[in-house]
């Protein structure tokens, strides 16, 4: 089984406006909420790919509720700690240029936090964790290699999607999948990646460091694929792009779906990168339809 985990998960507030005037009353093209949180992201696309899967991490309040409910009328398990604050809303304001006000959510008491590492300690070898987001207050700044280590105990396969120093701790427990954009690529080596080949070379570096795939991922340009026998590179499918929060989920969503379905991991990536051009061609997650749509669209490459 799949599960996802989301620690501080979100409502997002996501509000379109044609021109945005600091100091002055803006209003809205038509405003809309949708629920927030990488992992359940990676839920939701694995739900619309029809992989078992089940969405963990910690829930609050009426906002909790509502992510809950969405969940629901997707037919989408989960299986969240209940918490006494109040899950947190995030303001994206859609312009020519994205303007996003994301809270900071509620504060993790210690029982709250055992109650996950139990529920946590009862994965198997069977099972696959996917760690990613951010953190609670309340939580250590070591919190996600202490369920790490709960994995590496109980032999659970997980992959990790987080900030760069947690990624680079992470890899000598060799998480099956990290997946970083371009940017965050550059981030974890404090350089700038201007090219495909300077974006391979670093890529390696993370594999040969522990992870058993990688998955970097460049945005219109594509995205290269990289373990210990290849290195592939994929074209994105062309379309409008509308929305890039999530789309970077659905890649891993679509990966793992397709190891889960037994393809080879070649094909795997493509159905990675049709799903997250899906997403980003769409207001919301791509649904099963938009990824159909794209099918054969992604044309991939071996890099000698």
């Amino acid at each position: 089984m799949i599960y996802t985990l989301t620690l501080n998960p979100s409502i997002d507030y996501i509000m379109p406006l044609e021109h945005l005037q600091l100091g002055a009353t803006n209003y809205t093209q038509g405003e809309y909420m949708l629920p927030g949180g990488k992992g359940i992201n990676v839920s939701r696309i694995l739900n619309q790919l029809n992989v078992p899967n089940k969405a963990l991490g910690f829930i609050g309040g009426y906002t909790g509720k509502f992510i809950e409910e969405w969940l629901e009328k997707e037919d989408a398990a989960y299986h969240f700690i209940p918490i006494e604050g109040q899950t947190r809303i995030n303001v994206k304001l859609k312009g020519k240029n994205e303007t996003e006000i994301n809270g900071r959510g509620p504060i993790i008491s210690e029982e709250e936090k055992q109650q996950l590492i139990k529920q946590i300690d009862q994965l198997t070898s069977e099972d696959t964790l996917v760690i990613s987001g951010s953190k609670n207050k309340g939580l250590s700044e070591t919190f996600y290699n202490e369920i790490i280590k709960i994995c590496q105990k109980n032999q659970t396969s997980f992959i990790i999607d987080t900030n760069s120093k947690e990624l680079l701790e992470a890899l000598a427990a060799r998480p099956f999948l990290v997946k970083p954009n371009q940017s965050e690529l550059g981030d974890l080596f404090g350089k700038t990646i201007q090219t495909k080949e300077e974006a391979i070379d670093y890529g390696k570096k993370l594999q040969k460091a522990g992870a058993q795939n990688v998955i970097v991922s460049l945005g219109g340009e594509g995205a290269i694929f990289i373990d210990d026998d290849q290195v592939i590179m994929a074209d994105s499918p062309k379309g409008k792009v509308k929305n890039t929060v999530g789309s970077g989920d659905s890649m891993i969503a679509g990966f793992l779906a397709g190891i889960q379905k037994g393809k080879s991991k070649v094909e795997a990536f493509k159905l990675g990168v049709q799903s997250g051009s899906a997403t980003a061609f769409n207001d919301d997650l791509a649904t099963k339809e938009d990824i159909e749509d794209l099918n054969n669209q992604v044309k991939t490459r071996k890099v000698e």
